[in-house]
C-alpha cells in the first residue's frame, strides 16, 4: 500500500550538503546488457541502487543460470519501462520461451515500433494482450532475416538502444536507419561509447549506425554517479537563498545526456565548478532567459527544469517533449494537474510548452500527486521552501531511480514526516 509523506522546510533557506549520488539508472542497465550479452567477460562496478536496475539485474541473474532452450520464463517488470524495452530485444535472441510483463501502466505504453524493428530482424514475438502494448510472447526461434532496419528517430530513445546493444551478437550484425530528427541522441551516444568500452565496434554514416557481426572482449564498465538524481540539487541550488552542493564522483565531461543540466542551470543562477574527487554547485545570481529550451536530447529533466522556472516566476517556454506523454504517466498532462495548485499554466500549442507564471501563489499546504511517477515526486519536493507544508502523495515511488533522495534531503535540513 502506497504511503504519503508531509515535506517541510523549516528555517534559513541555506544549503551546504555533501551528496553522494547512487549510480546513473541509466548506464547501469546498460551495462547489465551489454555484460549479459558477452556472458560474463564485461563485469560492472558501481551498479544503481534504484528499482529499476534491482529488477532488470534479478531477471537476467535467474535467466542466466538456465541452460535449457525449452524452459519458459514469465517476466514481469513491473513499472521498470527500461527494463521493458531492453528486455524485448535481449529475449529476442536468448534461449528460452518468454512472457515479458508489466504494471498496469506498462501495458499501456507503446512498444509496437521496437517489436516491429524486431520482427522484421527475424524475432518471433506476439502480442498477448492489444496489440502495440505489453505483454508479450517471445520464443526462442530467432533466425535473422535482415540487417537493415528503418526507425523513427523522434521516439523512445531506449528502442534504438535496445536495437543496437544486441547488434554485435546478430549473424548479420545490424544496419540501423534513423528516420527523421534524433530525439535524445546524447543515449545513444552512451551506449555506443559503453559498447566501445566492451570492444563492440560501430560506423555512424549519415542517419545510419552500423555494427558488425563481432565478440565481446573482457572489460569492466565503471557506472557513474546518476546526473538524473543531480538536476533535482540544480533545482534546490537554484530555489535556496544561498546553496554550496558537493556532489563526489560525478564527472564534468560524462556520457549521460542529463549532465545538460549543468549547463542550462548557469541561467538559474547555479555555477558548477570541478573539485578533485566530483563537482560542487553554487548559487548566484540568475539571468534572463529569452529562447526557447529545447529539451529533445535530455527529456528526463524537463519536470525539474520546469517545476523550479514555474517556482521562481519566470514564463519560459519550452521543446522537445513530445516523448513525456508515453514515460510513466503522461508527464505533460501530469505537470499542468499540478502546476496549477501554485497558479501556474503550463499551455502546450504545436510543440511548445510555456508557463504563464502571472497567478503564481504558495499556499499555506499543499498536497501533489505522483501518478506513479519517481520525477514528479523529485521535481516537486524543492517547493517546500515556500510551501509551509507539502503533503507528497505516494512519495517511496522514488525508489524506482533515487531510493535515498528522501534521506539526502534530510542531511540538507529538509524534514520528511510519513503518514
Amino acid at each position: 500500500m502506497s504511503k504519503n509523506a508531509i515535506v517541510s522546510f523549516k528555517g534559513i533557506k541555506d544549503i551546504n550538503a555533501e551528496i553522494a549520488l547512487t549510480g546513473s539508472k541509466s548506464e547501469s542497465n546498460r551495462a547489465l546488457i551489454i555484460s549479459a550479452l558477452s556472458e560474463g567477460l564485461v563485469k560492472v562496478d558501481n551498479l544503481s541502487d534504484a528499482v529499476d536496475t534491482v529488477t532488470l539485474n534479478n531477471i537476467l541473474k535467474a535467466i542466466g543460470k538456465e541452460n535449457d532452450p525449452d524452459t519458459f520464463f514469465s517476466v514481469d517488470v513491473g513499472h521498470a519501462g527500461t527494463a521493458m524495452r531492453f528486455l524485448t530485444a535481449y529475449l529476442s535472441i536468448t534461449r528460452g520461451m518468454f512472457y515479458l510483463t508489466g504494471s498496469g501502466r506498462m501495458k499501456e505504453r507503446p512498444i509496437k515500433l521496437l517489436v516491429e524493428a524486431l520482427q522484421k530482424l527475424g524475432a518471433g514475438i506476439k502480442y498477448s494482450g492489444q496489440d502495440g502494448f505489453p505483454p508479450l510472447e517471445i520464443n526462442k526461434d530467432f533466425r535473422q532475416a535482415s540487417r537493415i532496419v528503418k526507425i523513427q528517430g523522434n521516439i523512445s530513445s531506449q528502442y534504438l538502444s535496445a536495437l543496437l546493444m544486441i547488434a554485435p551478437s546478430l549473424p548479420l550484425g545490424l544496419s540501423l536507419e534513423i528516420e527523421g530528427e534524433l530525439t535524445s541522441r546524447p543515449y545513444l551516444e552512451m551506449t555506443l561509447s559503453m559498447l566501445q568500452d566492451a570492444g563492440i565496434e560501430h560506423r555512424w554514416d549519415n542517419n545510419t549506425i552500423h555494427i558488425d557481426q563481432q565478440p565481446f572482449k573482457a572489460a569492466e564498465l565503471i557506472v557513474e554517479p546518476d546526473w538524473s538524481a543531480a538536476s533535482y540539487w540544480y533545482s534546490i541550488a537554484a530555489l535556496a537563498d544561498h546553496a554550496e552542493i558537493t556532489l563526489p564522483n560525478l564527472k564534468q565531461k560524462s556520457l549521460q545526456g542529463d549532465s545538460k543540466i549543468r549547463d542550462i542551470m548557469v541561467a538559474f543562477g547555479v555555477r558548477t565548478s570541478s573539485i578533485p574527487n566530483g563537482i560542487a554547485l553554487k548559487s548566484g545570481t540568475s539571468v534572463a532567459i529569452t529562447e526557447v529550451l529545447n529539451l529533445k536530447d535530455c527529456p528526463d529533466l524537463a519536470q525539474t527544469i520546469i517545476v523550479c522556472a514555474a517556482a521562481k516566476g519566470l514564463n519560459l517556454s519550452f521543446t522537445g517533449l513530445e516523448t513525456l506523454k508515453i514515460k510513466e504517466t503522461n508527464r505533460i498532462l501530469a505537470l499542468q494537474q499540478e502546476l496549477i495548485k501554485i497558479g501556474v499554466v503550463l499551455k502546450e500549442e504545436n510543440e511548445v510548452y510555456t508557463l504563464n507564471c502571472d497567478q503564481l501563489s504558495f499556499p499555506e499546504k499543499v498536497t501533489f500527486a505522483t501518478y506513479d511517477d519517481h520525477r514528479m515526486a523529485m521535481a516537486f519536493a524543492p517547493l517546500s521552501f515556500f510551501i509551509k507544508e507539502i503533503e507528497m502523495e505516494d512519495y517511496q515511488v522514488v525508489e524506482k531511480s533515487y531510493p535515498d533522495y528522501w534521506k539526502d534531503l534530510e542531511k540538507a535540513g529538509f524534514e520528511i514526516q510519513e503518514i
